[in-house]
């Protein structure tokens, strides 16, 4: 059993490498978490690769040792990655067919086993497991029957076949990633970048995320369902030091006091000289990106709990639901509200 005993804060994940695997779908995401281990240390990911063999060969005609067997189980709270292929690695070549397409299936029942409904007698997924899916693995995981009635997507030139696989779910087009819950599926290649750093942000936090994206000189973008930049990454498009470590101390706590004083304290200049930085390279005022923040905060409390209202100002650093309201309205035609549908 991969991860059996897991520690608290230690997060399994199990990335399954299948015949000419498509590198770049298991390198940008996995590459995500590992700069993730090293921004903070309240959660770490551990990976391990796993496959029908010990070895697989790969898009780019690099091959891939050391991976370990299929495990017949996997621990509650597992990532569980399903990289895509290429049809024809580089050189033109495909070679074994046959042993390629029996890996195929050998991993399409593993899939099965591991991460789907059955031997359950309630019908529902492993417990805690998520199913992240990269590009054209999505195919893999709809020939599993993990897709069928979800919300998912993949690559522009696999969603006919990806809606013949799985008839009961719902293909999205013209979507970066989708979030359905405990799976989760990536548009192509290096879209996988995208949904890793939206797994980041909502495991490990948004400030940690951010340091990534930028580490990996990426945008942090939402789901394809909003196109707009992410409010936590807006204005975070320059290089300079002081205004991003500013910037840091304010993803990291939101609701904290923070002053102009306080906040050139955290970045090492004076007060004047931070003003002057901010609406510089971030296009703002010191009092404005913190509001923006504040706000964005407060939007995710409301779309992704049932908090009442005054929680939810208190917990994204608003004095009153007033306070919170009036700062809303700045920047929303409607109300706070109806985020909620209320």
């Amino acid at each position: 059993m991969v991860g059996a005993g897991i520690p608290a804060g230690i997060v399994p994940v199990v990335a399954v490498v299948p015949p000419r695997v498509l590198l770049l779908d298991l390198a940008g995401p996995i590459e995500v978490l590992r700069k993730a281990n090293l921004e903070q240390e309240a959660v770490r990911f551990e990976v391990s690769y796993v496959a029908p063999a010990g070895s697989a060969g790969s898009s780019i005609g690099l091959d891939l040792a050391g991976l370990a067997p299929l495990p017949d189980r996997l621990a509650p709270g597992t990532i569980l990655i399903v990289p895509g292929s290429t049809e024809v690695p580089l050189g033109g070549v495909r070679p074994g067919e046959d042993r390629d397409g029996a890996a195929e299936r050998e991993i399409v029942r593993w899939l099965a086993r591991v991460a789907g409904p059955a031997g359950r007698p309630d019908g529902g997924r492993t417990a805690g497991i998520r199913l992240v899916s990269i590009c054209s693995g999505a195919l893999l995981a709809a020939r599993a029957g993990l897709l069928e009635g979800r919300d998912c997507t993949t690559h522009h030139a696999c969603l006919d076949e990806l809606a013949r696989l799985a008839p009961t779910a719902r293909v999205r087009e013209n979507r970066l990633f989708v979030d359905d819950g405990d799976v989760l599926t990536s548009a192509g290649i290096t879209a996988g970048i995208d949904l890793m750093l939206h797994l980041v942000a909502r495991i490990a936090g948004p400030a940690v995320a951010l340091s990534v994206a930028r580490y990996l000189v990426v945008y942090l973008r939402r789901t394809g369902q909003d196109p707009q930049l992410s409010p936590w990454l807006e204005g975070r498009n320059h290089i300079h030091p002081a205004v991003h470590r500013a910037q840091d101390a304010v993803a990291a706590e939101p609701a904290r006091d923070w002053s102009v004083a306080s906040l050139a304290r955290v970045a090492g200049t004076s007060p004047r000289n931070l003003s002057r930085l901010f609406n510089e390279h971030a296009g703002s005022s010191v009092t404005d990106y913190v509001n923006r923040i504040r706000l964005a905060l407060a939007r995710d409390l409301l779309a992704g709990s049932r908090l009442d209202m005054e929680t939810v100002a208190e917990r994204a650093g608003f004095g009153s639901t007033r306070q919170l309201r009036r700062a809303w309205g700045r920047v929303h035609d409607a109300p706070p509200s109806r985020m909620r549908g209320e």
